[in-house]
C-alpha cells in the first residue's frame, strides 16, 4: 500500500470500529451478561470480548488484551467461566449488539440499503484479513455470520477491529511499549478515553499511572504537562504506520473505490451513533 492508500485504510477503520465498540458503552450488553450472572463491569466486559476464546484462562487474556494489568483480570477469569460458559456469552452478546443498534440507530437505518450494503461490502473486506498471530480475530472468525444486515455489519466490525487490534499490539510490542505506557501515551493526544476510565476498565491505580507517566517523561515521550514531546508523537506515529501496514489486506482486497464507499456508508451510521449519545463526551479527554 502507499501512505495515501494506507490512510483509506486507517479511515475505513476508524469509520467501522465504532459499529462494534459502541456496545461497550451501552447498558444492554450489560444487561445481557448480568443476567447470566456475571458481575456487572469488568467481568462482562473480560468475559463478553474473551468469550470467542473460549474458557481461556487469565493470562491468556491479559495476553491478548495488551493494556490489562494482570492482577486485575485474575479478578474475573477463569471465575466467569464458573458462572456461564463462552457459549451463553456469544449469545448474549450478540442479543445485546442488536438491541443497542435498535436503539441508537433505528429501525429505518437498521433496514435500509445502506445498511445492507455496507455489510455486504465490510464483510468482503474481511475476506482478506489473515489468522496467523492474531489469536482475537481468528478466535471471531470462527463464529457464523448472523443473518440480518446490522448485526452481519457489527461482526463484520468486529472482525476488522479485532484484525487491525492484534497488529498494533505486534506494533506497540516492537516500539518497547507496555500496556499501561501504550495507554498513557494514548491519553496524552486528547482523544483517547480519560485517565480515570483507562483506570478503572484496565485496572491501574493511579499511583502506577503516575509512576509510568514520570518513566514517560524520562524517556523524552512527554513533557512535564503530560503532552506528548516531538519524540512521543514521532513514536506514535511510526507505530500507527506499522499498523496500517499491517493492516492493509483488507483495504487493498476492497480495492480504492469500494474502500471509500465502505467508509461513506460506515461513517454516517457512526455519526449518528455518537449524535444518539453512543459515546458520552465524560468518557474521552485527558482528565
Amino acid at each position: 500500500m502507499t501512505v495515501i492508500e494506507a490512510s483509506s485504510g486507517r479511515h475505513c477503520h476508524n469509520a467501522v470500529s465504532p459499529l462494534h465498540v459502541s456496545m461497550y458503552f451501552a447498558p444492554e450488553l450489560e444487561d445481557e451478561l448480568a443476567a447470566l450472572g456475571l458481575e456487572r463491569g469488568a467481568m462482562v466486559y473480560l468475559a463478553g470480548r474473551a468469550a470467542p476464546l473460549g474458557a481461556v484462562d487469565a493470562g491468556t487474556v491479559t495476553a491478548m488484551f495488551y493494556n490489562f494489568n494482570h492482577e486485575h483480570v485474575r479478578r474475573y477469569i477463569p471465575a466467569a467461566w464458573t458462572v456461564t460458559t463462552p457459549e451463553a456469552v456469544l449469545t448474549a452478546r450478540l442479543r445485546g449488539a442488536d438491541r443497542t443498534l435498535r436503539r441508537l440507530l433505528g429501525k429505518e437505518a437498521l433496514t435500509s440499503a445502506e445498511m445492507a450494503e455496507a455489510a455486504e461490502l465490510a464483510l468482503r473486506a474481511t475476506e482478506a484479513c489473515r489468522r496467523e498471530a492474531r489469536p482475537l480475530y481468528a478466535a471471531n472468525a470462527d463464529l457464523p455470520v448472523p443473518e440480518e444486515p446490522h448485526l452481519a455489519l457489527w461482526h463484520a466490525a468486529t472482525l476488522l477491529r479485532e484484525h487491525r487490534g492484534d497488529g498494533h499490539l505486534a506494533a506497540l510490542t516492537v516500539a518497547g511499549l507496555s500496556g499501561i505506557e501504550a495507554l498513557v501515551l494514548h491519553n496524552a493526544t486528547g482523544t483517547a478515553p480519560t485517565s480515570a476510565l483507562f483506570m478503572r476498565t484496565r485496572g491501574w491505580s493511579s499511583r502506577q499511572w503516575d509512576t509510568t507517566r514520570d518513566q514517560l517523561c524520562d524517556r523524552g515521550l512527554l513533557g512535564e504537562a503530560g503532552d506528548l514531546t516531538r519524540a512521543g508523537t514521532a513514536l506514535r506515529g511510526e507505530t500507527e504506520a506499522l499498523t496500517d501496514q499491517l493492516d492493509a489486506a483488507p483495504y487493498d482486497h476492497l480495492g480504492p473505490a469500494a474502500t471509500a464507499r465502505l467508509t461513506e456508508l460506515a461513517g454516517g451510521f457512526a455519526r449518528a451513533l455518537r449524535a444518539a449519545g453512543a459515546f458520552p463526551a465524560v468518557h474521552f479527554g485527558k482528565g
